[in-house]
């Protein structure tokens, strides 16, 4: 959280004679995480630049790729009047959208009664809009298929290319390689004949040394922040206390 609010403070001010706009992706628990990084982004008022008499709000955009649930309604409210947009994609075999929520979520009608009057602690909703994918429409893949290759991000990215608007049949429009589905899945159908799985790193991560051994490298020790993340964080905390009068390090 530290590194992704001071960064978009960093780039903002680095940029602040081009025209901006803050997008936002991941897939799965990533997804998740991108919507929280917005609404953190949005609720802290970084997107608000001021220069002299003048306020500009910079738009932020999420794209959801197979991403579960996110806070409850008034969290979805929130993100609403915040104005994030939120544009999930999902593979409409996949389980992982409809956690958590199963006892409540917004397709129930009573939701808001259940969170306001009862204080129900147990639910949830999805932000913004969705758009629905179907593995089964691709002519290029198995009807079948175990819920991890439903939930694939290459699964996902194939069927956006071919998808041209529910009911309307399927279609690639770009040179995207079919073999990307079954890099880590087996959804591709047997007579195109790739293998299924087939990303790996060449000879499994060893490496040769100087004396000829195989050994597993030394990874690179990272510094936890880079350099001008404390800078960065510090103003944004700045600008927070002096708009709100404090400062939350936390979001539910």
């Amino acid at each position: 959280r530290e590194q992704i609010l001071s960064e978009i403070k960093r780039l903002i001010e680095y940029y602040e004679e081009e025209e901006l706009s803050i997008t936002i992706t991941g897939h799965s628990l990533g997804a998740a995480l991108a919507i929280l990084s917005a609404y953190d982004i949005a609720e802290l008022k970084l997107n608000v630049v001021k220069d002299g008499d003048e306020t500009t709000t910079i738009p932020i955009t999420v794209y959801s790729f197979a991403g579960p649930r996110v806070g409850n309604l008034k969290f979805k409210e929130r993100c609403e009047e915040l104005d994030v947009k939120v544009l999930r994609i999902i593979n409409v075999h996949d389980m992982v959208p409809t956690v958590p929520g199963f006892i409540t979520n917004e397709k129930f009608q009573f939701q808001k009664y259940i969170e306001d009057a009862l204080s129900f602690p147990w639910s949830y909703a999805h932000v913004g809009s969705e758009i629905k994918l179907d593995h089964r429409e691709s002519p290029f893949l198995k009807q079948n298929g175990d819920m991890g290759c439903a939930h694939n991000l290459e699964v996902l990215l194939h069927l956006m290319d071919g998808y041209h608007g529910k009911g309307k049949k399927f279609n690639l429009v770009s040179k995207r390689d079919i073999a990307l589905v079954n890099k880590s899945c087996n959804l591709l159908r047997s007579e195109y004949g790739v293998p299924p799985y087939w990303r790996q790193d060449e000879n499994k991560g060893m490496i040769r040394s100087n004396d000829g051994k195989w050994v597993v490298p030394e990874r690179p020790r990272l510094e936890a922040h880079p350099p001008h993340t404390a800078h960065h964080l510090q103003l944004v905390l700045q600008n927070h206390i002096l708009v709100n009068g404090s400062f939350k390090s936390g979001t539910t």
